[in-house]
């Protein structure tokens, strides 16, 4: 034996009413809200998202009421961004060769044990930061196998032909968390930090139960031993990247959300701004950072029910521009409700965002570079949210909280018109059925 890891096998994962489900859930989202693993997954989204949600509003808000610098926020969003980065080849490799249902719900353990710590560590009523830190670093590598596991499970529940829908429901889920995790949080947090972060910890740990229950209907991309293609190599691994690269659309997709959200990430800002702009206590923070959670809940009920099916890539590139737009508005407000309103507006252009981005990834990716793929989407995501969370808390501390918001809505719309120039492969995509993964890809 060469060491070789057996290959996944994930046949008992498969519903033996997989047929069934098939045939009766692309007629409508009620239809496919009968389908168990759709509900399952739903489920396992819905509890994880809304315990990382809550803990992340306490944290930021944790860190911040400590040191009183905007700097440390944005350091808090490097330490859960790096471990993605460093462990990007491993993470999209064992997400493709072995149980992704496994290895999503081990990971999702482990948050919930970050979670747990948080709780203890808040008994102890802390004045450093650096405890925070580290725990942030571990949550981040537990978070970094989950993601690429996770985020390839809905093509292998989905019923034919109702991927599309299946995305939209799935994001439901977690804007239904971006608001009752803020909320809740901000509401805990002044009643007990370390109350919050137990909520948290119930929260993910259901959701890594939910996970556990799901039965896949349809079989993974079945991977022969024998096969010397497929050996764990450092050429292997770097297959995701590699078709990224040669796949124009995949990569402009991705790299846009990037870019832009790189530039515009001002949510991470939200206790300077809340405090030093607004004037607003602990449960109007947690409100305001529900605010994106708000808008992107609503904009994902339209989508559910009317998705986009024209004009696919024409629209990624406007509302990702009135993203930018809305994040300048956020910027110059000190208007408590103009700024509320402003996050409602940008999370829900971003919503339509990673609508199409997150249908167009798996529709393009073969399964047997699905998890690859998503390993180096997750970095690319969390380059531009926890990344950019560093790269405004610079800014803030550089230039002041206001000039960074501002600036960074103004670089977004810049982004957009760059790529609507130098991408027009994107720009011309229409529907999404124009979009399938190669059979053969090289």
């Amino acid at each position: 034996m060469s060491g070789e890891p057996a290959p996944k096998d994930e046949s008992n994962d498969v519903s033996s009413n997989a047929t069934n489900d098939v045939t009766t859930a692309v007629s409508n989202t009620r239809a496919l809200l009968r389908v168990a693993p759709v509900r399952n997954l739903l489920g396992s989204s819905v509890f994880t998202s809304a315990g990382v949600m809550l803990q992340a509003t306490v944290l930021g808000k944790q860190v911040y009421d400590i040191t009183g610098r905007e700097l440390d926020i944005g350091l808090l969003g490097l330490a859960e961004f790096l471990p993605a980065a460093l462990l990007v080849l491993v993470t999209g490799t064992v997400a493709d060769r072995f149980n992704r249902k496994v290895i999503g719900a081990m990971a999702i353990g482990g948050e919930a044990l970050c979670s747990l710590a948080l709780t203890l560590y808040a008994l102890s009523d802390p004045t450093a930061v650096w405890p925070l830190f580290l725990i942030a670093v571990l949550f981040g590598v537990s978070r970094a196998f989950a993601a690429p596991s996770v985020r390839s499970i809905p093509p292998m529940v989905a019923p034919e032909g109702a991927l599309p829908r299946t995305i939209a429901l799935y994001s439901a889920t977690w804007t239904s968390a971006a608001i009752v995790g803020p909320a809740l949080g901000g509401i805990l947090y002044a009643v007990d930090p370390a109350l919050a972060y137990a909520v948290a910890t119930c929260m993910v740990g259901g959701g890594m139960m939910f996970l556990l229950a799901i039965r896949f209907t349809k079989r993974p991309t079945a991977r022969d031993p024998r096969d010397e293609s497929k050996k764990v190599t450092l050429h292997s691994a770097l297959e995701g990247l590699r078709f990224i690269r040669r796949t124009p659309i995949l990569l402009a997709a991705i790299s846009l959300d990037l870019f832009a959200v790189l530039f515009g990430g001002a949510v991470a800002l939200l206790p300077a701004i809340a405090e030093e702009r607004l004037g607003v206590g602990d449960v109007a923070y947690g409100w305001l950072r529900a605010a994106p959670g708000i808008g992107a809940a609503l904009m994902a009920l339209v989508l559910a029910s009317r998705p986009v099916t024209r004009r696919v890539g024409s629209k990624l590139l406007v509302v990702v521009a009135l993203f930018g737009l809305a994040t300048i508005v956020l910027g110059v407000t000190t208007s408590y409700v103009l700024a509320f309103a402003s996050l409602v507006i940008l999370a829900g252009a971003d919503m339509v965002s990673v609508y199409i981005r997150s249908t167009l990834v798996p529709l393009v990716t073969p399964d047997d570079k699905r998890g690859r793929v998503m390993a180096v989407e997750n970095v690319f995501i969390g380059a531009s949210n926890e990344l950019g969370a560093f790269e405004s808390g610079v800014a803030a501390q550089a230039f002041g909280t206001q000039t960074a918001v501002i600036g960074g809505g103004v670089a977004t719309v810049g982004i957009v018109a760059l790529y609507s120039v130098f991408f027009p492969s994107l720009r011309r995509v229409d529907r999404f059925e124009d979009l399938d993964a190669p059979e053969n890809p090289r």
